[in-house]
């Protein structure tokens, strides 16, 4: 009879098939079959009263060997991507438990999507998530100082969006200058004229609203950032819009961390968060990093 592959190296071995995968577009969520769960304790809370306004809590667990820091935990809200058509925060335990177990509150909300909304709803369902998290940060153990918005993909404009375009979070009585910085993986910042045609319905083409592109919105207000995209990404290109975001960001005088992954893909930049497809990139570590270094405010 055949041996059996330890149990860590086996893991290895699906974490390697799952990663291949992953460039054919597969199922994020068959990465959570590899999410521990002795990191963090999970909750779901609503934060509006339609039947996708709820998010996932996931708090880091002390009993791990995690300290909690005086003032409080670090928190990141997490937009998933999915062309604002598809997704659920199900799918992305293993981004939620990769924050915890580093010591940081991850809220992972879901948001209404086309066709039930288009454009500009879906950024009222972001912005009522982000409220939530910050008017929840004390009772969850976290810093209100140092709340975060994160998003991949599609999520990434999203998390653009409440970061620059003041309209969505002062509709909620909350300004971005409460957010202590923004974080950007693969986003569409500069889309303008919307070529792909799944997301054309959603933008409202060919009457596309200018003010839809998170670019137009950058000022000498807006968060310090963190922006990342692989280099070949042939689904939202790099140079249009991660790295010329980071350069309006740069010559507005705001702080912007820049890095480009070279052994990722549009969808294992996000997939880079799971044990033990951290090889393909530190992606986790430096977002980590970008949330424990940000100054009080």
């Amino acid at each position: 009879m055949a041996r059996m592959l330890p149990t860590r190296l086996a893991v290895v071995v699906v974490a390697i098939i799952a990663a291949v995968a992953l460039t054919a577009c597969a199922p994020l969520s068959s990465l959570n079959a590899l999410v521990e769960s002795d990191s963090h304790e999970m909750t779901t809370a609503a934060y509006g009263t339609g039947t996708r306004q709820k998010l996932d809590v996931y708090v880091p667990l002390v009993a791990t060997g995690q300290v909690r820091p005086t003032e409080g935990w670090p928190l990141v809200v997490f937009f998933y991507g999915g062309s604002w058509k598809h997704g659920e925060r199900a799918h992305y335990r293993f981004v939620g438990e990769a924050l915890a177990a580093r010591g940081i509150v991850a809220v992972i909300p879901d948001y209404r999507l086309y066709p039930e909304v288009r454009y500009p709803d879906f950024l009222k369902d972001n912005a009522a998530a982000t409220a939530w998290a910050l008017r929840a940060a004390l009772r969850l153990g976290a810093d209100p100082k140092r709340v975060f918005v994160m998003g991949h993909s599609a999520g990434g404009y999203n998390a653009a969006m409440m970061a620059l375009d003041a309209r969505w979070l002062s509709a909620e009585s909350i300004l971005p200058t409460q957010l202590a910085g923004w974080i950007g993986l693969a986003g569409p910042y500069d889309f303008l004229p919307i070529e792909n045609p799944d997301v054309k319905p959603v933008f409202l083409h060919p009457d596309t609203p200018p003010e839809s592109e998170p670019i137009r919105h950058v000022s000498e207000s807006v968060p310090r950032a963190f922006l990342a995209a692989a280099p070949d990404d042939d689904l939202i290109n790099p140079e249009r819009n991660t790295k010329q975001m980071a350069s309006k960001l740069k010559q507005t005088g705001i702080p912007v961390t820049l890095q480009i992954y070279p052994r990722t893909s549009h969808t294992t930049l996000i997939g880079a968060f799971a044990f033990p497809l951290r090889f393909l990139a530190p992606v986790l570590d430096d977002v980590v990093e970008f949330v424990k270094a940000a100054p009080k405010h």
